[in-house]
């Protein structure tokens, strides 16, 4: 009579249970499921929001040229503002910092490097700013002297220089010139020039062959993302802050991926740890300097955690939502206990846009009962 190892026997049944819960859930393989969820006075009402009559001649008010909902894995909203559609690879803005986030994410957990290593292990030009470290950049928080001011005052902006006059044919090289103003990691200063020197730093980490495909076979490729541009410099580098394209199904991959715990089917693309990283407040940031409704800073992704002697920056969303956030109103945000995954482009440009009621009447339209 045969006999058998209890304990094998236990790890067999152990991952065929692990094996089956993968396969029970909702993946876009290779499409996304959908589902729409019924017309009902909740959808009405986010609808009311955010597709308002446009104004674009005066370009005022909430102007969405996209908004796509994913409960559990399927697609329960999708609506589009001409010329947008399902095929659109739309303008990121600064969502491609986050997007960059998950695309090191997968470089961290091939050991290609350290969140405490100097920056210019990986980027020499750095070399005059030794104590700048990966973890720092990450956070905003380099300590470089950067003014993140848009078009209304170009003059004395950073970015403005960076991304369309003298810093633009090495935007790395530009921001690694700037002067120190403060100690890295003492404090949280928002700068799309610490983004784009992790983009120069990834070059250091994969080297030159792998880098031009890298988002691709690291991330894209294995999400089924098939249709994402990614601008580059003249130097080569990709503009990590600002220039990534992607429709909104291949963003909301992304969205998943994060709502899953880096997890893809079976396969654990992100290491929990990176995700735990970037989903934790910076602990040098002093909530009592933000703006009203200002996300949390973490590992280049926004929190909407509660901190000490502050509120909760959007009220009415759930405490573990992150999100990837963008100029003129871009937003994807990820809610994992609730299983919903949001992805917004738009055009907005007056500020009237508010990320918390955007949320509220989402989670009225499609929020299931949260599962202990």
């Amino acid at each position: 009579m045969p006999t058998f190892s209890l304990r094998r026997l236990s790890l067999t049944l152990g991952f065929s249970v692990l094996s089956a819960v993968a396969h029970a859930e909702n993946w876009p393989q290779p499409d996304w499921q959908s589902q729409p969820a019924p017309p009902s006075a909740a959808v009405t009402e986010l609808e009311t929001y955010a597709f308002a009559p446009r104004d674009d001649a005066e370009r005022k008010g909430i102007r969405t040229d996209a908004l796509l909902v994913i409960r559990d894995g399927q697609i329960v909203y999708e609506r589009y503002a001409a010329p947008t559609t399902a095929q659109t690879p739309h303008l990121s803005w600064s969502m491609a910092k986050s997007l960059f986030a998950t695309v090191l994410g997968v470089a961290y957990g091939e050991g290609r490097f350290k969140l405490d290593a100097p920056v210019a292990q990986y980027y020499p030009p750095m070399a005059e700013h030794p104590q700048v470290k990966i973890g720092h950049l990450l956070n905003w928080a380099s300590g470089l002297d950067w003014q993140e001011d848009y078009e209304y005052a170009p003059l004395k902006s950073s970015v403005v220089a960076m991304l369309y006059t003298r810093g633009r044919g090495d935007m790395a090289a530009f921001t690694a010139a700037h002067e120190a103003a403060a100690a890295p990691g003492t404090g949280f200063h928002y700068s799309s020039g610490d983004s784009n020197l992790l983009a120069a730093a990834l070059r250091g980490m994969v080297g030159e062959q792998a880098y031009a495909d890298y988002p691709w076979t690291a991330l894209f490729e294995p999400l089924g993302i098939k249709h994402a541009v990614w601008e580059r410099d003249a130097s080569g580098t990709f503009v990590a802050a600002s220039y990534a394209y992607l429709s909104t199904r291949d963003l909301a991959r992304v969205g998943l991926l994060m709502q899953r715990g880096g997890r893809w089917g079976e396969q654990q693309l992100l290491p929990t740890a990176w995700v735990d990283f970037v989903s934790t407040p910076f602990s040098a940031y002093q909530p009592q300097r933000a703006k009203p409704g200002e996300a949390v800073p973490g590992g280049q992704w926004w929190l909407n955690v509660e901190l000490p002697g502050s509120r909760r920056p959007w009220p009415d969303a759930p405490t573990d939502t992150i999100a990837a956030l963008g100029h003129w109103g871009q937003g994807l945000y990820v809610m994992p206990k609730e299983k919903l995954v949001v992805v917004r482009y738009a055009d907005d440009r007056d500020g009237s846009f508010q990320h918390n009621e955007l949320l509220k009447r989402v989670q009225a339209a499609f929020a299931t009962e949260v599962q202990p």
